[in-house]
């Protein structure tokens, strides 16, 4: 925040910049002046690379590490083998059956009784391996590309290259992410344009802070002109700076948001059947549902890059109740998800992405749970140009490494930004003297999944 003079204190105006305040001179900078000082709105929306096959991504963030063999990776070697000695330690057989489902007959597991009838939507990707099988390194390497540097995420890089398709709305919206694991660094945009990290939205006061509660309309509207003709005038002596022009375009931002965001977070303009459907209102489903809601809500909105977030997954015992209460809680939400987009001929470009930071081990641990696994474990994905019906690489007899079709970390953010339409070795930014990408030097376009 740069420093204002006269009778706004700096630490008057570093309240207001937390409080989310924000106007732009609507006829001014928008206008002939924004010109004249070499401002450029950072959000506006950015032709892709190539025609693309998505125009949005719901990413759905299961933390903890789901347990790909008791979900979407079905082992019948693991369920001969459970109870024998494998190097040492003792196999656990898969503690629930999977069965065939759709046209595809894609093999899933009986706790998704309501996501196994869109069968032939998903994309199962059972071949999935990551660097660290410790949390830290794996969650911050799925969302940013790097498990050891701080660097831009997945939805600030997205919202970099496309920009946003409502002006009055951010690119990058996720609701309830990790306060740990992270953190704010999961979201953030490093050295990126400060306009492209994600705005957090809480559950329960989501609305809180956007409305001013301390000045009316014209005394905001007087406030902020004030601060932002000291902005302009900044950017006039200074030239182009990104930082000057991330202040300007976040109070501007933020005001529209103040009009548009509580209309797009009201869920009871949704009717009653819908929010039924999606499992609002019942104690096991009603937080996921109503995050998967919201996320829908924005997409219709124009957000490019939608993150949604369900912690408890990392079950080193009780697993076999513990898993079954996550499944509980996500499996009619999303698969409501699904039908919602899909209703609204919405799923052909919205890329929904599900997954964790790794998977568990076929050994088994304190008699009902499993380790850590960044070896081999299965994420899936469903719309935006990717094959339904489809199980997409595999792991070993037991479900412990990935043997075929592999997909790395940087292999997955590659084949979601070209289905976005952006190619991930040429989407880069300058920075320190070097050219950064999401997927650092590496990553290959899974192409046996697109349409």
């Amino acid at each position: 925040m740069n420093y204002i003079p006269g009778s706004l204190t700096r630490r008057n105006a570093l309240a207001m910049t937390s409080c989310g305040f924000g106007y732009l001179a609507l006829r001014g900078l928008l206008g002939g002046e924004a010109r004249a000082a070499g401002f450029r709105n950072p959000l506006s929306e950015k032709p892709p690379h190539f025609p693309a096959k998505a125009k949005r991504v719901i990413f759905m963030f299961m933390q903890g590490g789901p347990s790909h063999l008791e979900t979407f990776d079905h082992k019948p070697e693991l369920i001969k083998s459970g109870g024998k000695n494998e190097g040492g330690k003792g196999l656990l057989a898969p503690r629930y059956k999977f069965n065939p489902h759709g046209r595809s007959g894609l093999m899933i597991s009986e706790l998704y009784p309501h996501l196994a009838k869109h069968a032939d939507d998903l994309c199962l990707l059972n071949g999935m391996h990551t660097t660290s099988p410790a949390h830290p390194q794996a969650v911050i390497a799925l969302h940013t590309g790097s498990q050891n540097f701080v660097r831009p995420s997945m939805g600030a890089w997205m919202t970099y290259g496309l920009g946003t398709a409502n002006q009055d709305l951010p690119g990058f919206v996720t609701i309830n992410p990790l306060g740990r694991l992270g953190g704010a660094q999961n979201y953030g945009s490093a050295f990126l344009p400060a306009s492209f990290q994600g705005t957090k939205l809480t559950m329960g006061n989501a609305m809180a802070n956007i409305r001013n509660a301390s000045f009316s309309d014209q005394e905001q509207r007087r406030q902020i002109d004030l601060v932002q003709s000291m902005n302009r005038g900044m950017l006039e002596r200074v030239g182009v700076n990104s930082e000057i022009e991330g202040v300007i375009q976040s109070y501007e931002l933020a005001y529209r948001m103040q009009t548009a965001v509580p209309g797009v977070m009201d869920l009871q303009k949704e009717p009653e059947k819908i929010r039924e459907m999606y499992g609002i209102g019942k104690q096991a489903t009603s937080n996921f549902a109503t995050q998967c809601l919201m996320a829908r809500r924005l997409a219709e909105a124009g957000v490019r890059f939608i993150q949604v977030t369900h912690n408890g997954w990392d079950q080193h015992n009780g697993l076999s109740t513990k898993l079954k209460t996550n499944a509980l809680a996500t499996d009619q939400p999303i698969a409501a998800l699904i039908a919602d987009l899909k209703e609204r001929g919405m799923l052909k470009d919205t890329l929904l992405v599900w997954g964790g930071e790794f998977g568990r081990s076929p050994e088994g641990q304190n008699k009902d749970g499993r380790r850590h696994n960044n070896r081999g474990y299965s994420m899936w994905m469903a719309g935006g140009g990717v094959k339904g019906g489809m199980r997409y690489g595999s792991t070993d007899p037991l479900g412990g490494i990935a043997v075929e079709d592999k997909m790395h970390t940087h292999d997955l953010h590659a084949t979601i930004l070209h289905l976005m339409g952006l190619d991930h070795t040429k989407l880069t930014f300058r920075y320190a003297g070097r050219d950064f990408r999401l997927t650092d030097v590496y990553g290959e376009v899974a192409g046996k999944i697109l349409v």
